[in-house]
């Protein structure tokens, strides 16, 4: 079950660059596409966030990957260090990651890399983290953390 986990990890990883792979143009056209499908149902993005709806849905995309990232890294560490190692270990592994991915786009047609794509990308990994945490501690198991 614990090689499971890591290897959903892993594969989320190879999904986080798969979706970096991808050009401007496709890339865009899937953000534009989400703005459409909030709008079918009846939330219009752009009028929200006016000319950014594309810009903001492009940051949450980033946020959320990692925010999953997290998830699964806390699924899998989780009851192998104590928790300022567990989380040292999970930031530096979204960073690191996060980096790799970012200086992967400056080789993608129409990609950029930016610092701050890496600062929303690690915040969604220790957001993701310590939501983990707070609700495993929340059920009773304020050990899930410690090595047993």
């Amino acid at each position: 079950m614990k090689k499971l986990k890591w290897i959903l990890v892993i594969l989320w990883m190879v999904i986080i660059f798969a979706f970096s792979s991808q050009e401007a143009a496709l890339s865009n056209g899937k953000s534009e596409f989400v703005i459409q499908m909030f709008q079918t149902l009846g939330l219009d993005l752009n009028k929200i966030f006016g000319g950014q709806a594309n810009f903001v849905v492009r940051k949450i995309s980033h946020f959320m990957e990692y925010f999953i990232l997290g998830v699964l890294l806390f699924n899998a560490a989780k009851g192998k260090f104590k928790l300022r190692k567990l989380s040292l270990f999970l930031i530096l592994i979204v960073f690191l990651y996060s980096c790799s991915d970012e200086f992967h786009q400056l080789f993608v047609s129409g990609r950029t890399s930016r610092i701050r794509d890496i600062l929303i990308d690690t915040a969604g990994g220790i957001v993701g983290f310590f939501l983990c945490y707070y609700i495993s501690n929340r059920n009773g198991r304020k050990k899930a953390c410690q090595k047993t």
